[in-house]
């Protein structure tokens, strides 16, 4: 078996770190979180954590990125149609600190200088690309009705899944699928 050499091995460090990063973000929270935490969970230094990374604010948007991943790889594997978003929503329900971490990101990428910036508008043009695309093939085979735009649609629902979110950060009360099914309701009722 060949060596897999230094960069194979930093490669296979950065993954150990974020899939603690993923587990102990969701279960303690964002913002119960420090870097020290996380550092010590991978017997690193914080120096030596953020090695990986360059800075902690990178470290969250390689989290979020991680978080995509497995999102796109549930999706893919166990969702289809609209149930796909609601199935999403549902499984964030049990992650409140991964919600709770996006949000900060969410609004910190409201600064073009901030790494979170970049991350946002991929990960918004990547699903709002790849919701859109599923609502075209419900049109093709004829499960929404043709006078949907799916692009627009998608971007409303993407929005609307991130602000119902942010409510429910607030008052966890909300049953984000409850709504969200009412306005995919509303939204594809014939005119």
């Amino acid at each position: 078996m060949a060596k897999r050499g230094p960069y194979g091995k930093g490669i296979e460090r950065r993954e150990q770190i974020l899939e603690a990063a993923l587990r102990t973000i969701a279960e303690r929270g964002f913002l119960s979180t420090s870097v020290a935490e996380l550092a010590e969970a991978v017997g690193l230094s914080q120096s030596g954590l953020l090695h990986y990374f360059g800075s902690k604010e990178e470290l969250f948007v390689a989290v979020l990125r991680k978080r995509d991943e497995v999102d796109a790889a549930a999706m893919a594997a166990e969702y289809s149609r609209p149930e796909s978003l609601l199935e999403i929503v549902r499984r964030n329900i049990e992650v409140p600190g991964l919600v709770e971490l996006f949000t900060h990101m969410q609004a910190a990428a409201a600064d073009p200088r901030h790494p979170a910036h970049e991350y946002m508008h991929e990960h918004y043009r990547t699903s709002g690309a790849a919701f859109a695309e599923l609502l075209r093939d419900m049109q093709r085979s004829g499960d929404l009705p043709a006078h949907v735009d799916p692009g627009q649609m998608a971007t409303v629902f993407l929005a609307l899944t991130d602000g119902l979110q942010s409510r429910w950060l607030i008052d966890p009360t909300i049953d984000m699928a409850a709504h969200l099914r009412l306005a995919w309701d509303r939204f594809t009722a014939e005119p």
